[in-house]
């Protein structure tokens, strides 16, 4: 594999929460430690060109939320030794996890909130110890699509004012949020529903999307949101243009607010492993049944409607949940994801 490494900007990232989303429960596979995923992204090379840096998920086993400023500074030595930063940061905003809905009770809230402020303390702290450059700290709705249907409107409007209390918090750290967009968080779970989210918060300088392929590829199909669907019903995934036109009429709207961007494949089906929701399923870079050309879709996201780079954000991470732990282990599937992430890069790259 000969690849040549034509810009520098931006970095490239792996997500470590692959390790733990989906695993770890009653009949799923366990959990991989995060010092094994750090390992894994530090060895995959090619031709000379390695990962720079991973995105964390701040739960354990990986990374306790409420870790001791020791805690975190043995994490920056783990990771620095490899190598490597941090970037982006998912606050465990979901009941399980010890938050609580962004639209649910005062208490529900009020834990969510606390989740927001414990990840943004903690971003800030990594900031201080060198080893995060960049990244922004990711929320969702921590709220199912049936839940809120119950009352559209009104839930609508009670996550809204959740997350302009997050914004608050995030601005008192100096962080920066990004909202993902997936078809399993209510209120966020078409295209057209997660923008009018972000222009009902109102505060694009601190609450920015995340735009993942695999999850925004739902989106054009309408799952859970027939209402939004962009691609034709009988859509065969012939020809590419209708693709191409479907996933550019959504990246108009979305584009704007992106701040985060996973790079991802999927083969337009839903997967659900241990105690994760259905989501969009997330695919290797050459699985035969990945709908995206992966780069091509890519420019959609990182270039505007008139071919120029919007430079939104330091660097790109890539997401591939629920993939069988025999998978995750093989040096060869992070050599083959490094690898798609600098075509990324090459051809939507800057120096």
């Amino acid at each position: 594999m000969n690849v040549t490494n034509q810009h520098r900007f931006p970095a490239l990232h792996n997500a470590m929460w692959p390790g733990l989303v989906g695993k770890g429960s009653p009949g799923a596979e366990p959990a991989i430690d995060l010092n094994t995923m750090l390992d894994l992204t530090a060895a995959a090379q090619v031709d000379g060109i390695h990962f720079d840096g991973v995105d964390l998920f701040l739960f354990a086993p990986h990374v306790e939320i409420d870790s001791s400023d020791d805690d975190l500074k043995r994490l920056t030595d783990r990771i620095a030794s490899r190598n490597l930063v941090v970037g982006s940061l998912v606050a465990p905003v979901w009941p399980p996890t010890g938050g609580g809905s962004a639209m649910g009770s005062e208490d529900d809230r009020k834990r969510f909130l606390t989740q927001v402020e414990k990840a943004c303390a903690m971003g800030k702290k990594l900031r201080d110890l060198g080893i995060r450059p960049y990244g922004v700290v990711r929320i969702d709705s921590a709220a199912s699509p049936a839940d809120w249907a119950a009352d559209p409107a009104g839930n609508t409007r009670k996550i809204a004012e959740t997350f302009r209390n997050a914004c608050t918090i995030a601005e008192n750290y100096g962080e920066r949020l990004a909202a993902e967009g997936e078809i399993c968080w209510g209120g966020m779970h078409s295209w057209r529903r997660i923008a009018e989210l972000l222009e009902m918060v109102g505060r694009p300088e601190t609450l920015g999307f995340q735009a993942d392929m695999a999850h925004t590829l739902l989106f054009t199909l309408g799952y859970n949101a027939p209402e939004d669907r962009i691609l034709p019903e009988d859509f065969d995934w012939t020809p590419k243009e209708t693709l191409d036109n479907a996933i550019r009429s959504m990246t108009r709207v979305l584009r704007p607010w992106t701040v985060d961007f996973h790079v991802a494949q999927n083969d337009a089906t839903v997967k659900g492993s241990g105690s994760h929701d259905k989501t969009g399923r997330h695919c290797l870079p050459h699985d035969p049944n990945g709908k995206l050309d992966i780069v091509r879709t890519a420019g959609a996201w990182m270039r505007d409607d008139a071919g120029e780079l919007t430079r939104a954000f330091q660097h790109v991470c890539w997401d591939g949940c629920m993939f069988p732990n025999e998978v995750m282990i093989e040096a060869r599937t992070w050599r083959d994801v490094l690898a798609t992430m600098i075509a990324v890069r090459n051809a939507h790259g800057w120096n």
